[in-house]
Order: C-alpha cells, then structure tokens, then sequence
C-alpha cells in the first residue's frame, strides 16, 4: 500500500524581493527550497513505511528544476517520485494544483493501493492550505486536517485515528481509509539524510509526467484552469517603531510614557 507524500519546492521567503515597479517576485538568483510544512509530511509518510511498511511515493508539480527537491525526498527515503511538469501547469492557482496532483494520485492508486496521502498544514508562498482539502475533496477521501499526531492506523480495518490542535484544544478523530492527512510542524522532527542514501538519490530516476502523460483537459488546469489570479504582490507598508524612555532601567517610567501615547492616540480610555 502506498503513503503519498505532496511537496512544493518554494523561494527561499527570507530571500525574496519584489519589484517596485511590476509588484511581482524578483525570481533571478533567489534559492529555492523545499516548503518546510511539507517536510513534516514527507517525515510522516516515512514514518508510516517505518510502522506498517507502506511504500512512500513523493509528488510535486512544478518547473523541471523541481527534480532537486524530489531528489532530497529520495534520500531521506521516498521509494519514489513523480514530477508533474508541463507548460500547461504553469500558473495555476490552488484549484487547478489539486486538480493535477490528484489526477496524478489516482494513477498511482491504479497500480496499487493508496492508504494515504500527507500534505504539509500549507505552504509559505501560498498560505492558503487548500491543495490538501482540495485533493481529498476531488478523490472522495477522508479529510484530516491540523493533524499533530497520528495515533494508530489499521490497514485491515481501513482506519485510521489522529489528534487535530485545534486552537484551545486537541481531538482525537477516527476516520476510513483511504485519508488525506495535513499535519501541522509539531507533528515530528524531520530526519536528516544519510551519505549514502545521498549518493544513491543522485542516480535515481525521477519519473516525469507532462500533459501529454497525463491527458488533462487544458481548460481545466495551469492558467486556464484557475479561477483566481495574483494581480500584484506588494510588501505593506508599516509605520516606523518608537522608544519610549528607557525601559531597560525604569520601566516604570517606560510604562507611564506608553500608557500616555495610547491615550493620546485614542487607543485606551481610562
């Protein structure tokens, strides 16, 4: 049985620029990297081999460079990988990702058997986090998100039981298999990759699925296929700090001094 894990390889935020003219990405020598909520699926998925000997399957669509990420997947211990690569792809908004990456899952459950599929909580470029929901949704598979821990899961009885954080509690859910599971960063640790697992990764094959692999309805995907577009990216503007006092040796004075400026500003009535 498969765990499918879904990755994004994302700019380096802490390194991104935008153009003060166009408002969009400064792309040229930004470093990309694999969207950290992402690794905590993947860890999860290769967890889940270690516990019930699932076979691990990493998928990304993205440009042809993406094979650098699925690379790393591979040497962290992925049996396999599929990238979803095509001019038709480009572009596309949350709905006509999921659209792919769950056209591309239902391939692999042709082969053999999904029991579940790990999506990181969302991604640092986007923040949406709805590719996960989307793909569940389009499959018709369970649907667990905020996921922290995954209690136990029970292939023969197709279920699987999870604790969600939400935010001023956890639950415990059970639910059927097949699942997609979102996990949130305080789900594990993500493991490092050993030299020669490293080694054998360089090597592998990254089997590539373009359009005409895949047979997608044009309208349905890349451009076409999003019902929603990116018009401009800009940084907001924010208002410059100010130091009241010294606070580090009177912050009592400090405190004076704010609690004035707030009631100056309208922000505190007394």
């Amino acid at each position: 049985m498969l765990a499918v894990a879904c990755v994004k390889q994302v700019p380096d935020t802490t390194q991104v620029k935008v153009d003060p003219v166009t408002g969009t990405l400064i792309r040229e020598g930004v470093p990309f990297i694999i969207n950290p909520f992402d690794t905590h699926a993947l860890e999860e998925s290769l967890r889940l081999k270690d516990r019930y000997g699932l076979r691990v399957v990493a998928i990304s669509m993205g440009p042809p460079n993406t094979e650098v990420t699925l690379r790393k997947a591979l040497a962290l211990g992925a049996d396999d990988t599929v990238l979803l690569s095509d001019r038709v792809f480009g572009g596309a908004d949350t709905l006509a990702t999921s659209m792919v990456l769950a056209e591309a899952i239902r391939r692999l459950a042709r082969e053999e058997e999904v029991a579940v599929v790990l999506c990181g909580r969302q991604t640092i470029d986007g923040d949406t986090a709805q590719v996960g929901p989307g793909i569940a949704t389009r499959l018709g598979y369970s649907q667990l998100t905020l996921v922290d821990r995954i209690e136990e899961m029970d292939l023969s009885a197709k279920q699987v039981r999870v604790r969600r954080k939400l935010r001023t509690r956890s639950e415990i859910v059970a639910a059927p298999l097949p699942a997609m599971i979102a996990v949130t960063r305080e789900a594990n640790r993500p493991r490092y990759p050993r030299v020669p697992m490293r080694l054998a990764a360089e090597d592998a094959v990254v089997t590539l699925w373009d359009n005409q692999e895949m047979k997608l309805d044009e309208e349905t995907v890349g451009l076409k296929g999003s019902t929603t577009q990116v018009r401009r990216i800009f940084s907001p503007e924010r208002a410059k700090g100010e130091i009241l006092g010294d606070g580090l040796s009177n912050p009592e004075e400090a405190a004076q001094l704010l609690v004035g400026r707030l009631i100056e500003k309208g922000l505190l009535n007394l």
